[in-house]
């Protein structure tokens, strides 16, 4: 009898920092994950894109974003469409030029499931359904109540939009199904995507049983709003009562200590975004802020304890040790100040959040709260890295990953530092599972090939740290925005446009310089020349255009426009009268906050 073919089983964690679990040097409590870090390899060179969609979209493809359909992010495109309008690679979704990793395995004969968040399409043929995943439970958009809470937004008689109410948000297998009556009750984000997922695995048919499967369980924890039950919030009370800097020097003590960093590292000054120091907060504010860490950590805790009952449910069908299991976080850790951000003139995310969620000490991580723990706890976990999510330093793309798989594996419980991508998981897969991308042709249409790389040296050699997956003339770039990075070999040039950085390229050496401390570019001008000539050979296969300037311009003239609208307003209406006539600009912009329009999913 033919030996069946490997299982592959991807899970994603949204906005996980790279030294929050246990495997990482965190505290919090993850057993399962350090089982699987135990059993398998921990990688410490691992890098995805600096935000939530472009990552989905390189995993699912194997190749560059701005390829795949996410040169910018749906959210972004949408205030200024014209921009991008007919442009390949800035669709907005998962496009067809690519072939989804679903769609593969599916037609190779796997049974495919998914359960979580999508974030690559909000329309039913762009969904997971539509990209090869034949049993689904979804979510759309980039974010959401973990507890499936829709509140009633500024005490109006009126009917929210639907959208507000879970139509057009939420799919099962094909279909669109609504998020207030089609969800159970006691709805919570981690645990009802990994019910979903073990009963689409319990209640396979006796032939879907025969086939192996790929599953995907993208959790959309611990993306803000941070919310988590009261009794796990509990088990980590008082634990952050020190404040973010005292975290940072103990995740980086007990990274180093795991082998995971050099004894040596220099790493990078804590993000703040001009935030006060923790040492000049009230006491008041302390609490909060240390509160919102403990509910962050509760959510990577049930995390973790959703993953054993996968495990588990494995372990007891003898499916566990044929399964190639990757587990990853899809950007850095989340370090934006929300509250800043305008909803209309004079008013901004934080007034809105104080009048319609309760976010008072005791019931901060509740179903009605509405909070996220900002730049300088982002920092604490994204150590020795500089930056955040959303930024090209290593803060913004490097990130956690773990990998068992015992059929290739001859060691366990190593760590990799080899340069690896999320682009390789898809020719990874293909590779373990004897198959050949389907490029230049599939399913009747042009597709591309992959960029990424095969990780079977590292899995067959996990003890050799001299492999490298990509050699010395390898190009691998980011960009969203203006916002961009380039790498070959351990040099990296990057750019961040004000306000996140300087407006200038930078040139850094991560072979001696993990934090990107010391910038070489003015002592090393032809280094960076070579390195932007790299960048342009980036910007070039992968069909970039220059966006940023455009997009500035059109927000400025979008803001103008607004402050003109509400100008004109004030002059013949009361302001709340005016406030209720605008509902269907506010809902707007507040569901492009929940839904992650600013916070980049």
């Amino acid at each position: 009898m033919a030996k069946k073919q490997p299982n592959f089983l991807v899970i994603v964690a949204d906005d996980l920092g790279f030294s929050d679990t246990s495997p990482y040097g965190g505290e919090i409590d993850t057993p399962n994950l350090q089982k699987l870090a135990d059993e398998g390899i921990r990688m410490t060179g691992f890098h995805t894109a600096a935000s939530c969609s472009p990552t989905r979209a390189m995993l699912l493809s194997g190749t560059d974003s701005h390829i795949a359909g996410l040169g910018v992010m749906a959210e972004k495109i949408k205030k200024a469409p014209q921009i991008f309008e007919g442009k390949p690679g800035y669709e907005g979704y998962l496009n067809y030029r690519v072939a989804a990793l679903g769609e593969i395995l599916q037609d190779a004969g796997y049974f495919t499931l998914m359960s979580g968040k999508w974030h690559l399409g909000l329309k039913k043929e762009l969904g997971p359904h539509a990209r090869g995943f034949t049993k689904v439970l979804s979510t759309l958009p980039g974010a959401g109540n973990h507890f499936n809470h829709e509140p009633q937004l500024y005490d109006l008689k009126e009917k929210p939009s639907a959208i507000f109410k879970g139509d057009g948000i939420w799919m099962k297998d094909g279909d669109f199904i609504n998020g207030s009556t089609d969800l159970p009750q006691n709805f919570y984000s981690s645990n009802t995507f990994t019910n979903y997922f073990l009963d689409f695995l319990k209640e396979r048919t006796v032939e879907e049983r025969t086939q192996p499967f790929f599953g995907y369980l993208p959790f959309t924890a611990p993306h803000w709003p941070l919310q988590a039950p009261q009794g796990v919030i509990e088990k980590y009370r008082g634990k952050y009562d020190d404040g973010p800097v005292a975290l940072r020097d103990r995740r980086l003590q007990s990274l180093i200590e795991k082998g995971l960093v050099p004894p040596d590292v220099e790493p990078a000054p804590l993000h703040v975004l001009k935030t006060q120091p923790w040492e000049e907060l009230p006491e008041e504010e302390k609490e909060k802020s240390s509160r919102a860490m403990e509910v962050y950590a509760a959510m990577v805790d049930l995390i973790d304890v959703n993953i054993g009952r996968v495990r588990a449910y494995l372990e007891e069908t003898g499916e566990l040790d044929n399964t190639f299991i990757v587990f990853m976080s899809d950007n850095g850790a989340e370090g934006q100040l929300l509250e800043a951000l305008p909803i209309l003139a004079g008013h901004t995310v934080e007034d809105i959040v104080k009048k319609y969620y309760d976010n008072s000490l005791d019931n901060i991580g509740n179903y009605n709260s509405f909070v996220w723990y900002g730049p300088q706890w982002a920092g604490a976990a994204t150590a020795p890295s500089r930056g955040a999510k959303s930024h090209s330093t290593e803060g913004g793309i490097h990130c956690p990953c773990i990998v068992r798989y015992p059929p290739e594996l001859k060691q366990n419980g190593l760590v990799t530092s080899a340069f690896t991508t999320v682009m390789d998981i898809v020719p990874t897969i293909l590779d373990l599972a004897g198959l050949k991308h389907p490029s230049p042709t599939f399913r009747g249409r042009e597709v591309v090939p992959v960029r990424g790389k095969s990780w079977r040296p590292i899995l067959e050699h996990p003890e050799d740290q001299g492999i490298q997956i990509y050699n010395e003339t390898d190009i691998v770039g980011w960009e969203q925005l203006g916002i961009a990075a380039v790498r070959v070999g351990d040099w990296k040039a990057l750019f961040l446009p004000p306000p996140k950085g300087p407006g200038k390229w930078e040139l850094y050496d991560l072979s001696k310089d993990l934090g990107e401390v010391h910038d070489l570019a003015e002592s090393k001008p032809e280094k960076l020349k070579d390195m932007l000539q790299y960048y342009e050979t980036y910007f070039q296969e992968t069909g970039m255009f220059d966006a940023h300037t455009m997009y500035q311009e059109a927000l400025k003239q979008r803001k103008a426009e607004a402050r003109k609208v509400v100008t004109n307003a004030n002059q013949y209406t009361p302001y709340f009268s005016a406030l209720r006539q605008s509902l269907v600009f506010v809902q707007d912009r507040f569901l492009g906050l929940i839904k992650g329009y600013w916070g980049e999913g």
